[in-house]
């Protein structure tokens, strides 16, 4: 490889043209490649030069960074809370759900040419019912991920009640609170396998504004909570080692 001698009369463009050669020597020296690695202390020290991020680098890393947090804001309530039904003679309203839910299904019943309505579950207490006997935020996570044990046990009950008398359904829709929508839905699938189409109606909580979640205690708890379970239902939840404890009642 070719090395130069530099003396003060050399330009800068001279130089940095002279360093791209690899080895520069100058003052009678040897000027190593940049890249190469410098040792001390018997190699316990190793200096190596590196590429690193310049200012505008990071500053567009943290404005792709808050457009993603933005984005995510904006829709996971949208994404969690979804209205997608079916063409279905069934309607299915879960039954721990609060009096304005309720309302909305019996809306939804008379509004379309359903030939029945069925109610699942077991009874309205703690989170969505009507009483919250909740001690600590643990105990609202702990029952956030049992409710997915709850939520497909009851399927499975409607399920049974199917075959037992013997009613054939090709498709079904459910009838929910908010944020719950997306996962009731998906364990209702698992339970009732891909023979029977699941749709699912989600009926926004009233106590709150559901374009702007996150102002509000009540959609920071929901969102988030619904967030983690529904996660937990979709990677996590093995429906093989849940048993048949829920119950489905039939409305005429």
């Amino acid at each position: 490889m070719l090395s130069w001698q530099i003396n003060g009369a050399t330009t800068k463009r001279a130089l940095r043209a002279l360093m791209n050669e690899g080895i520069v020597e100058t003052k009678g020296r040897l000027a190593q490649d940049p890249m190469q690695k410098r040792s001390a202390l018997g190699g316990l020290l190793i200096r190596r030069n590196r590429w690193g991020l310049s200012l505008p680098a990071k500053l567009l890393i943290v404005l792709i960074g808050l457009a993603l947090a933005v984005t995510a804001l904006l829709g996971v309530y949208p994404f969690l809370a979804i209205t997608q039904p079916v063409d279905a003679d069934t309607l299915v309203v879960e039954g721990w759900v609060h009096p304005y839910a309720i309302r909305a299904g019996a809306e939804e019943f008379n509004s379309h040419s359903y030939q029945r309505v069925f109610t699942s579950g077991g009874p309205v207490v703690g989170k969505g019912g009507y009483i919250n006997d909740y001690q600590t935020s643990a105990s609202v996570g702990a029952d956030l991920l049992k409710e997915a044990g709850r939520t497909y046990s009851s399927a499975i009950a409607l399920k049974d009640w199917f075959r037992e008398y013997d009613v054939r359904i090709n498709g079904l829709n459910i009838v929910t609170e908010g944020a719950h929508a997306r996962r009731t839905r998906l364990l209702f699938a698992k339970a009732l396998g891909a023979d029977v189409s699941v749709g699912v109606i989600a009926v926004p909580n009233p106590d709150y504004d559901a374009r702007y979640w996150w102002r509000y205690s009540e959609g920071v708890e929901e969102v988030i909570g619904e967030s983690v379970a529904y996660i937990y239902a979709r990677f996590f939840f093995h429906p093989s080692k849940i048993g048949h404890g829920g119950k489905a009642l039939l409305q005429k």
